[in-house]
């Protein structure tokens, strides 16, 4: 019947709470409940994560099995990254289609922490540092007023989860009706705050890979921008993912119509910022 999708960065917490919710729903309810995640489909991590398409397989065998266990009496776990706003979209879509309630669990955590525990794990069981470091660079995280983020748990490390409310959530809620246009800004304001989201991350990706093979002084060409980014010096992802967010909360407050700007401006940022 209902989904329950879990989202957080690699090494977060998520498995340990999907296993946590399965035991409280089998316990205190009639119902099945089943776990959908890379560890049932035996993914390699290192290699699917490195590689677009084959990572976009797993995706979508992933939501494949969630369509074929979603029913009427048991209670769905989808325990995978779910990093991309898009992807928990078209979750959201299946669930409208089987007219079934969901809620998000997102296991907040800071990626020094993620990675401590990676490091903590198995060698089989870790990701390498490239590959976990490219995936907190690209997670996008969940965001309430959206519609297919909602309704939203975030849960920190030491949190006790809020059965009774995920249980209410699921079970008091009626489900999204078929067919039925998601809630959303004016189409201008949406496009810019994709377009903004997307650019940014875009920039942040250049400026991650252009540092493998760069050295202080040179200058990184962006997409979409005629400025470069001009590096002076190591920059981690911590201070990068810090610098975006105060981008993009200078950029909402003063949007601009022309989204082919955001490149350069962001690109003006980044360099009187890390100056």
């Amino acid at each position: 019947m209902p989904l329950i999708v879990m989202c957080g960065y690699p090494c977060s917490g998520k498995t340990r709470r999907a296993e946590e919710l399965k035991e409280y729903f089998e316990g205190n309810t009639e119902r099945k409940v089943h776990i959908v995640g890379d560890g049932a489909l035996g993914v390699e991590r290192n290699s699917v994560y490195a590689d677009s398409q084959k990572e976009k397989n797993i995706r979508a065998s992933l939501k494949a099995e969630v369509e074929r266990k979603v029913n009427r009496e048991d209670i769905v776990i989808l325990d995978s990254l779910n990093y991309i706003k898009g992807y928990r979209y078209e979750l959201f879509c299946l669930i409208k289609h089987s007219q079934t309630p969901h809620c998000l669990v997102y296991c907040l955590t800071s990626d020094e922490v993620s990675s401590t525990w990676n490091t903590n794990r198995d060698a089989a069981e870790q990701y390498t540092q490239d590959i976990f470091d490219a995936l907190v660079l690209r997670f996008e995280a969940p965001d309430s007023r959206n519609r297919w983020d909602s309704p939203l748990f975030t849960i920190l490390e030491d949190d006790t989860l809020p059965y009774d409310a995920i249980s209410d959530a699921l079970f008091k809620r009626k489900a999204p009706p078929p067919n039925q246009s998601t809630q959303s800004q004016p189409l201008s304001s949406a496009n810019f705050l994709y377009e903004l989201d997307k650019i940014t991350q875009d920039v942040l990706m250049t400026i991650f890979n252009a540092q493998k093979t760069s050295v202080p002084g040179d200058l990184i060409p962006v997409p979409g921008a005629t400025e470069k980014i001009e590096l002076t010096r190591s920059i981690n992802m911590a201070e990068l993912r810090k610098l975006r967010r105060q981008f993009i909360s200078y950029a909402k407050m003063h949007p601009t119509e022309n989204t082919g700007q955001i490149s350069n401006m962001f690109v003006q940022y980044l360099n009187k910022s890390l100056h």
